[in-house]
C-alpha cells in the first residue's frame, strides 16, 4: 500500500508539473492556456530524449503536433478549398462562392511554425483562410513551404517568394478574378518573417509589375541580431514560445549545427564585423518607453566570424526584415502588425512598427496586453479561446477597410 501511495503521490506530482504553469493575471482563460501548454511541454521533452538517443531530430518528433491538426480540404456553402501548386510549391486555395460584384481581394498566407513547423492544412490555419475568404470575399492562398530540417534558408523565403509571384502575375489574378489593386501577403510568427521579407523584395524586383497593396504581420519574427531584447527577458518561460524554443527555431532555420544554436543561446552569434547592423535593432531607440521599461540596454557581445561565413543567412534582410534599409522601407505598403504582452517576439513587431512609420509607411500597431504568442490560431474546440476569435477579428476588420 505503502509504494502504491508514493506511486501515486509522484504521479500527481509529475501530472501538476506538467499541467501547472505561472500564468500573467491577465491571461484569459488560463486552463486551456496552461493545458496546451504542458502537451507542448511533454513533446518537447520526449523529442529532445529521441535525438539524444539518437532516433530522430528534434523538431521531427515537434511535427506531431502538425500531424494531430491536420484536417483534408474541405468546401462549405461558402468557401470552395482545394490543395493544388503554384510554381511548384504546394497551396491551400480558398475561394469564395458568393457572387463577388466585381474583382475580389487576395490574400497570400504564410503560416507559422518556426521555419520548422506547420502546414496550410492544420485545422487553425484552415479556419484562419477560410474566414478571411468568406468575411471580406477574398481569394486566399495558403502556401505550404518547405521546413527545416531537411530545408534551411533561404529554402523557405525562395517558396513563399515563388508562390507570390507566381500570383502576382496579370494572368493569373485575371483566372480567380483578383483585382491587382488589393493583394496583401500575410502571416503569423514565422510566416510574418516571410509576408514582411516579401513585400521587401517585392520592391527590388523589375520584373513584378503589381505592386502589394498591404502586408498583414501577425507576431513576426523580424530580427535574429540580439536575442536578448526585453521581450526575450520577460517571456523567457511564458507559454507558448519561450526563448529556448525560439533560439531552436532561428538556429535550425540556418543549421543543424549545434555550435550556432549554443552561439545563440548566450547571444553571441553576430561577428564583429557585423556591428554596423545592431543599430537597426537596437531596441533602446526603437521600443516604445513601456516596452523598454527599466530594461538597460547593452549590446550584444560579438561572435564568432566563422560562423557568420558559414552561415550568410545570419546577416540577411531576407531573414531579419528589421534590417532593411530606409529607403527600402519607404516604398512599402502599408501595414498591419499585431504584437502580444506574453511574448519573445513582442519587441520585433514594435520595432518594425516605428521604423515603418518613421520612414513614411502607414502602420496600424495593434498590441495585445492580454495576449500570448500563437493565441490567433485558438479558434476551435478544445483549444478555442475568446481571444483568438478577438485577435482574428482585428485582423480581418483592418484588411476589410484597407484592401
Amino acid at each position: 500500500m505503502g509504494a502504491r501511495l508514493l506511486c501515486l503521490g509522484l504521479l500527481a506530482a509529475l501530472l501538476g508539473y506538467y499541467i501547472y504553469s505561472p500564468l500573467p493575471e491577465d491571461v484569459a482563460q488560463p486552463w486551456t492556456v496552461m493545458l496546451t501548454s504542458a502537451a507542448l511541454r511533454a513533446l518537447a521533452h520526449l523529442s529532445e530524449a529521441a535525438e539524444l538517443l539518437g532516433l530522430m531530430n528534434y523538431m521531427e518528433g515537434l511535427r506531431l503536433i502538425t500531424a494531430v491538426e491536420l484536417v483534408a480540404p474541405t468546401s462549405d456553402e461558402n468557401v470552395t478549398v482545394t490543395d493544388t501548386e503554384f510554381s511548384g510549391v504546394p497551396v491551400r486555395l480558398f475561394l469564395p462562392r458568393r457572387a463577388p460584384g466585381g474583382l475580389r481581394r487576395a490574400v497570400v498566407y504564410f503560416h507559422g511554425g518556426g521555419w520548422c513547423l506547420g502546414d496550410a492544412g492544420m485545422h487553425g490555419y484552415d479556419l484562419v483562410s477560410r474566414r478571411i475568404s468568406n468575411e471580406i470575399n477574398a481569394v486566399v492562398v495558403s502556401v505550404n513551404y518547405r521546413l527545416a530540417p531537411p530545408h534551411h534558408f533561404p529554402a523557405q523565403f525562395e517558396d513563399v517568394y515563388s508562390v507570390t509571384k507566381f500570383f502576382l502575375q496579370s494572368e493569373v489574378l485575371s483566372q480567380y478574378g483578383v483585382d491587382p489593386e488589393r493583394v496583401c501577403v500575410a502571416g503569423d510568427s514565422a510566416g510574418g518573417n516571410l509576408a514582411a521579407a516579401v513585400a521587401q523584395q517585392l520592391v527590388e524586383d523589375p520584373e513584378v509589375k503589381t505592386k502589394l497593396r498591404a502586408q498583414l504581420l501577425i507576431y513576426p519574427a523580424l530580427q535574429v541580431l540580439d536575442l536578448d531584447l526585453p521581450s526575450y527577458r520577460d517571456n523567457a518561460e511564458k507559454p507558448l514560445l519561450p526563448r529556448s524554443l525560439m533560439v531552436r527555431f532561428w538556429s535550425e532555420y540556418f543549421t543543424s549545427d549545434p555550435a550556432l544554436r549554443e552561439a545563440m543561446a548566450s547571444n553571441r552569434h553576430v561577428p564583429a564585423e557585423a556591428a554596423q547592423l545592431l543599430p537597426l535593432v537596437n531596441w533602446s531607440r526603437w521600443l516604445p518607453a513601456e516596452m523598454r521599461r527599466a530594461h538597460a540596454y547593452a549590446r550584444a557581445a560579438p561572435g564568432s566570424a566563422e560562423l557568420a561565413r558559414r552561415y550568410p543567412g545570419l546577416l540577411d534582410p531576407r531573414a531579419s526584415p528589421l534590417l532593411a534599409s530606409e529607403a527600402r522601407l519607404r516604398r512599402l505598403p502599408r501595414a498591419f502588425i499585431l504584437t502580444c504582452e506574453h511574448d519573445v517576439l513582442r519587441d520585433d513587431g514594435a520595432m518594425y512598427a516605428v521604423r515603418l512609420r518613421e520612414a513614411g509607411v502607414p502602420v496600424t500597431h495593434l498590441h495585445a496586453k492580454d495576449a500570448f504568442h500563437g493565441a490567433m490560431t485558438f479558434l476551435a474546440w478544445p483549444l478555442e479561446l475568446a481571444l483568438g476569435h478577438r485577435l482574428l477579428s482585428a485582423c480581418v476588420g483592418w484588411l476589410r477597410e484597407n484592401l
